[in-house]
């Protein structure tokens, strides 16, 4: 079976492809992949058994990270929390399998696909890498029905609360609103001992996706407290990043933007909000998600060759935790525009 090589920003059959196929994510999105490419200078690319004439019946999207610290490998895709091979027929998956293994020969230290529903399995090559579980909350039901499966004490509480502090929400896209994240951002990262990432990740962010991105804040007075980012594919809702001011975690800003967030995704008919991946050495992420009424099952990345190691990691240990909390904005902030190139 034939195997070619698409470059998914240029060739107009991957759009309709991530536009119809059920399995596909804002993450497969052209737009997605150009925020990358203009961040990080990560090469998009996508193989399909589809011959070259004709709609795309399939394909699986990489980037090619190149970089002189960590070396050079395909991602399907970096920074995100599943990518699923859009693929509908096993002999396809073992064709697009095959080709990319012979094409990380010699070239690349190891091969990463990201599925969400699909099961590799080790006749694949590929090893499994455990550690991570996904959340999903289904959004079909009532938004009475979705309050109370919210955590009584935890969340249901915490919103009430948000109301009584007369907490005010603000959403949109536009700079002030990014950079007001971002500030939000760069505090958080610092209280878990890692920088965060380049500001032009989330103006590429903004800027590529358009209407489908929308940042959420949450503020007392003038002083932002909470903010989420959210992203929007098809029928799906997806949380990508949060960050608050630790002061005001009382004042239940968080899970007020999150209430917010369902009732404007049920006003649009959607169907799913997508909460993404968690490590399961984080059992405070993964509570805050449990919290939501969201279902929880477990995430498996495939890498090959089976048993490399990742080439990038941001898991913080005690002294770089001590040094980040620490180190001035101006320096923090400039080691994230450093490392991510990296760690994709």
């Amino acid at each position: 079976m034939s195997v070619s090589e698409i470059d998914p920003l240029k060739d107009p059959r991957w759009a309709a492809l991530v536009n119809s196929n059920p399995r596909a994510s804002v993450f497969h999105t052209p737009q997605w992949l150009e925020a990358l490419k203009r961040t990080y200078d990560y090469v998009p690319l996508a193989l399909t058994t589809s011959p070259d004439l004709g709609p795309l019946a399939n394909g699986v999207a990489f980037c090619r990270v190149d970089s002189w610290l960590t070396g050079s490998r395909l991602v399907s895709v970096p920074f995100s929390d599943h990518c699923d091979p859009l693929l509908q027929q096993d002999e396809d998956l073992h064709a697009v399998l095959v080709k990319v293994r012979e094409k990380a020969v010699g070239k690349y230290k190891y091969i990463e696909i990201r599925p969400r529903t699909v099961d590799l399995g080790p006749s694949s090559g590929f090893g499994s890498q455990g550690g991570f579980c996904f959340h999903a909350l289904d959004l079909k039901p009532s938004l009475d029905a979705i309050h109370s499966g919210f955590h009584k004490d935890g969340v249901q509480r915490k919103i009430r609360r948000a109301e009584r502090e007369h907490v005010e929400l603000t959403q949109g896209r536009t700079e002030a609103l990014i950079r007001q994240f971002y500030d939000l951002l760069v505090l958080t990262r610092r209280r878990h001992g890692v920088p965060p990432q380049p500001f032009a990740w989330f103006r590429n962010l903004a800027d590529c996706m358009g209407d489908r991105l929308m940042v959420r804040v949450a503020s007392v007075g003038d002083r932002p407290v909470a903010s989420i980012l959210t992203l929007r594919h098809m029928k799906t809702l997806v949380y990508k990043y949060g960050c608050s001011d630790a002061r005001h975690h009382n004042l239940g800003g968080m899970y007020y933007l999150f209430w917010r967030a369902i009732q404007d995704a049920k006003s649009e008919n959607l169907a799913e909000l997508d909460l993404g991946r968690s490590e399961e050495n984080n059992p405070g992420l993964i509570r805050f998600k449990d919290n939501l009424g969201a279902v929880r099952t477990p995430l498996t990345y495939w890498r090959s060759p089976a048993g490399s190691v990742p080439s990038g990691s941001l898991a913080p240990s005690r002294l770089s935790e001590r040094i980040l909390s620490h180190m001035p904005g101006s320096l923090l902030r400039l080691a994230g525009q450093i490392l991510y190139r990296h760690i994709g």
